[in-house]
């Protein structure tokens, strides 16, 4: 088996694989016993079918119209009308990473075989995410309950002919694209609508890639913090393994271990550490805060494994009982709370950024030229790009506030609380976004004050991190156009480049 392939069996998915899928361009493999108990479970629909047993989704109506008996005649085309007609989002569609974290994600709920959905029709969402055909999914539409109906009907359309697809980068009907792949679309069994639409699968598949890139953004978040640490000559008092000892929460320790790595040998900090006992909060709270921000995403990375490998549809098929229960599985409220605390989490790293920026630029606080540039006056210097990491933290803020607690029934009453899941994955994306650019600010900002801390050296890591750093983006002599400056910064923060760095140089940080 080729070490670029992911076997999927519904219940080992793991948030990297994710990544090598939707990212790298993994391919995807359903396991054999998987794909036995996927048939087992659609003949069993078919079965009840013929027998005209009542089940909802199946032989019923949906949301209000669950007491609305369907005959056995129309079972094939309720599901494709259930599809288009929940077809009907607003927005600019997801990204195509994310679309392939979906499209996995779904796979994955289905293998498990308790949807009922044909291994037909499975493979040809298999064969789609293999292929590169990408249904484009609309982002806005979704209450979280019952699951991420809207979305998914734009994914599960593309199944049966309808809806765009972007394939080789172009967008195209999705027909174009069977066309080029020599494929057909497929004519939907009973329950196979219901099943491909039903769950809790985009929020997911969002917070599945925004927790991995948190994590990353949180050493980044650290190895900037340390480089304004040198410019700003903290003392190191703050982050001595005796104080986070005798408070031993985990992020908060990690965080500190990380500085005094990143920190060690400093001559700036050994040469100001007499001057005073104690730095402002931005600096001397920084492990309790950015290590709280990651006890958070922690939380969120255990929530979010556990989803990935659930079944979230509904009703819920137990072929080998000969039972269809329905359930309440689709509700999105333990993504939605968690994403809600993910997003509250990456907002505050943005917001403690802020400050240390804030700091770097005012001279009356920094010890350094007036907006970290000689002459000033004639030259404004980094004036205003702590302007607009105030306008992206003031964002934040507003993004911050938690979508789960704003519920609004739907279905005619049916549907009487909703978990609001998916628009809380999507502002932790944006969040996420957003704070990623401010550690970029940050580090320019840094980059710029330490410059200023010659001839003394800084620490063994903020010494690569400025190194690093100053072979893509030069020392700011006098004004110029600081954009494509910011754009070099955020790129290297994104990619990794001065993270990297950092790690070979003094080992992995926490």
């Amino acid at each position: 088996m080729s070490n670029n392939t992911v076997i999927l069996d519904g219940k080992s998915l793991t948030i990297q694989d994710i990544v090598n899928v939707a990212r790298k361009g993994f391919k995807i493999e359903l396991d054999p016993e998987a794909k036995r108990l996927v048939s087992e479970c659609a003949q069993s629909v078919l079965d009840w079918v013929k027998e005209g047993r009542v089940v909802y989704g199946i032989t019923t109506g949906f949301g209000d119209l669950a007491s609305v008996v369907i005959p056995r005649d129309k079972s094939r085309q309720l599901q494709e009308n259930l599809l288009m007609s929940h077809a009907c989002g607003f927005g600019e569609a997801l990204p195509e990473d994310y679309v392939r974290a979906v499209m996995l994600l779904r796979i994955n709920t289905l293998i498990k075989g308790y949807s009922g959905i044909s291994l037909a029709t499975l493979t040809q969402l298999v064969d789609y995410l293999n292929l590169g055909i990408h249904p484009v999914i609309p982002r806005q539409g979704s209450v979280g309950a019952s699951g991420d109906l809207c979305p998914l009907s734009h994914l599960a359309i593309s199944l049966i002919g309808l809806g765009d697809v972007v394939y080789q980068g172009k967008k195209m009907p999705t027909t174009e694209a069977l066309k080029l792949v020599g494929m057909k679309p497929v004519e939907l069994m009973p329950k196979e609508g219901l099943a491909l639409n039903n769950g809790t699968t985009v929020m997911t598949a969002l917070a599945s890639l925004c927790v991995y890139d948190a994590k990353k953004l949180m050493k980044n978040a650290d190895v900037a913090a340390a480089m304004s640490a040198e410019a700003l000559h903290a003392v190191p008092y703050a982050f001595d393994r005796r104080t986070h000892d005798l408070r031993p929460q985990v992020g908060q320790t990690l965080v500190a271990e990380n500085m005094r790595k990143l920190t060690e040998c400093s001559e700036i900090i050994e040469a100001y550490k007499k001057d005073r006992v104690q730095d402002a909060y931005s600096l001397r709270c920084l492990p309790q805060v950015h290590g709280a921000s990651r006890d958070a995403i922690e939380y969120v990375w255990e929530k979010v494994n556990i989803e990935i490998n659930s079944v979230t549809d509904n009703p819920i098929i137990f072929h080998k009982d000969g039972e269809a229960i329905s359930g309440g599985n689709f509700h999105g409220q333990p993504m939605a709370m968690a994403m809600d605390f993910f997003g509250i989490a990456v907002a505050e790293i943005a917001n403690i950024s802020e400050r240390r920026v804030a700091r770097l630029v005012d001279h009356k606080l920094s010890d350094l030229p007036p907006f970290l540039v000689s002459d000033s006056g004639v030259n404004s210097g980094f004036m205003i790009p702590q302007y607009t990491a105030a306008a992206i933290v003031s964002e934040n803020k507003v993004l911050a506030h938690p979508s789960c607690v704003d519920s609004i029934p739907t279905s005619a009453g049916q549907e009487d609380h909703v978990s609001m899941g998916g628009y809380s994955a999507r502002k932790g994306m944006t969040i996420l976004n957003n704070t990623t650019r401010v550690i970029a600010i940050e580090m320019l900002n840094a980059a710029q004050g330490m410059d200023f801390r010659a001839p003394l050296k800084p620490g063994k890591g903020t010494s690569v991190a400025h190194k690093v750093f100053r072979e893509y983006v030069p020392f700011y002599e006098k004004d110029q156009y600081m954009q494509p400056l910011m754009l070099k910064s955020l790129e290297l923060v994104e990619n990794g480049t001065v993270l990297d760095s950092v790690e070979k140089a003094i080992g992995e940080l926490n």
